[in-house]
């Protein structure tokens, strides 16, 4: 793994100059035309004739995206009604923005059992999703670690056996840790219960799971689906620019390789998200570049259902602890990353913001900013937790009434693909989930059993985000 240092970030290639003017590239956005990259990089920085964000032109680029959502899909505020139940944190990709992970070590049979973590076999998920499908969730979403066990399937495991050398493809048999994980089909075979909506398998997951082996993408995630996968996630993504994939995840797979994963699932069938995360090391330049690979990947497939802005929790990273940053997007970044996500993606209907990353005031201001989907209810969420963010792992569907209907919007509980979306009325309560293969209409709090604490304790399901 490569050594970024500060040199490393402040020599990048690409930078936020452009031969634009802001008010030529507000115009462009206001007609409908399609942005360039040098369009984006003006609204992103609000122009780059000067230093600083300007806060008359932010408000300007925030109106301009808050017409095109109307436009595009109207005043609903959707959200779906989800579990995370993320099945580990044992990996060692050693990605500097994140503090999820655990070494895999740390996981072996003969290491203390102090690290925190956990790892879940197919019978816990099984048990956590049961109990959360009682509820009256209709998605469970898992993004987990890449434990050096996982194998995709009886096949590949076999073919992992049979390496020469494990060590290189970042492989040892169950046997050698506490806790198995399975096989990726064995959890989201263990994950389909009664017909819930299986959102799983990241780009870099199903690079893990083909890893010493010339299985193109489509047939992983053709295997998987075959096991129950609905959808995949778009996260992994980071920024799609590889001279900043070197500095914050080296070990990871390149912008091209996330782009034929990506590429894969929709060829196998499956409707896919798209992310980016940013409030890093990157600037401008790279933000506009990502939302352009995003945008061509569109235009070739279709497939990609919503688009995810996910905003740099800084403070218990690597990123952080070793100096790189000292602090991520400020407020008006956030509104203005939004809102071009909005004006840019011209071909993705959906722009998700996230009260996990932003909490309530800020996330309800950023559904103004372009933004028309609310994320999920989660029951339960790890990953921006353990990165420092502090606003919460649970929200009901009293929540979101109470919270979209306060800034004169109208609740929709969607499925995971949007196909399905059902109005809310507030006065109709109390209110619950009602899309699930189980919902009744319950409050979820209240279709809580009571063993459901006892199961995650002992599955150690505390939750996590997409990425």
């Amino acid at each position: 793994m490569s050594d970024p240092s500060n040199a490393a970030v402040e020599g990048f290639e690409h930078v936020p100059e452009t031969d634009q003017h802001f008010e030529n590239a507000l115009a462009k956005a206001r007609d409908g035309h399609r942005l360039t990259v040098a369009d984006g990089v003006e609204l992103l920085t609000t122009g780059t004739d000067r230093e600083g964000i300007d806060p008359a032109r932010k408000e300007a680029v925030l109106e301009a995206a808050d017409r095109r959502r109307a436009e595009v899909v109207g005043d609903d505020v959707t959200f779906v009604a989800n579990l995370n139940n993320n099945v580990t944190t044992a990996c060692d990709t050693g990605c500097q923005f994140c503090n999820f992970k655990d070494r895999a070590s740390a996981f072996e049979t003969d290491a203390p059992d102090d690290h925190g973590g956990f790892t879940k076999t197919p019978a816990d998920s099984r048990r956590a999703v049961e109990e959360a499908v009682d509820m009256g969730i209709s998605e469970v979403c898992s993004v987990s670690g890449l434990h050096p066990a996982f194998a995709l399937d009886a096949d590949h495991r076999e073919l992992l056996d049979a390496a020469e050398n494990p060590e290189r493809v970042n492989y040892r048999p169950p046997a050698a840790y506490t806790t198995s994980p399975g096989t990726y089909v064995d959890q989201i075979c263990a994950m389909s219960v009664d017909g819930v909506h299986v959102h799983s398998m990241t780009p870099e997951e199903a690079y893990h799971a083909r890893r010493g082996t010339d299985w193109s993408y489509e047939e992983v995630y053709r295997r998987l689906r075959d096991a129950g996968l609905d959808s995949a996630p778009g996260t992994a993504a980071e920024i799609l620019v590889d001279e900043v994939r070197d500095v914050i995840c080296p070990a990871k797979m390149d912008t091209e390789e996330w782009l034929d994963a990506m590429e894969g699932a929709m060829a196998a069938g499956l409707p896919v998200t798209a992310t980016i995360m940013y409030g890093h090391v990157e600037n401008e330049m790279h933000r506009v570049m990502h939302l352009q690979r995003v945008r061509d990947l569109q235009d070739r497939t279709g497939g990609i259902t919503e688009f995810v802005p996910l905003s740099f929790v800084h403070q218990q990273t690597p990123l952080y602890e070793r100096g790189l940053v000292d602090g991520g997007a400020t407020d008006a970044e956030d509104e203005l990353m939004i809102a071009v996500s909005r004006l840019f993606l011209d071909n993705v209907e959906n722009v998700q913001t996230s009260w996990v990353k932003f909490g309530d005031e800020k996330s309800l201001k950023t559904l103004s900013c372009g933004a028309n989907d609310f994320m999920g209810t989660l029951l339960s969420e790890e990953i921006t937790k353990r990165a420092g963010g502090d606003y919460g792992e649970f929200r009901s569907v009293a929540d979101y009434v109470d919270m979209v209907t306060a800034i004169g919007r109208r609740p929709v509980e969607r499925s995971t693909d949007y196909e399905r979306r059902r109005p809310i009325d507030p006065d109709d309560g109390p209110h619950g989930p009602r899309l699930g293969p189980r919902a009744d209409g319950t409050p979820l709090l209240d279709a809580r059993s009571p063993a459901r604490d006892d199961a995650a304790r002992t599955t150690g399901n505390t939750g996590e985000a997409d990425d």
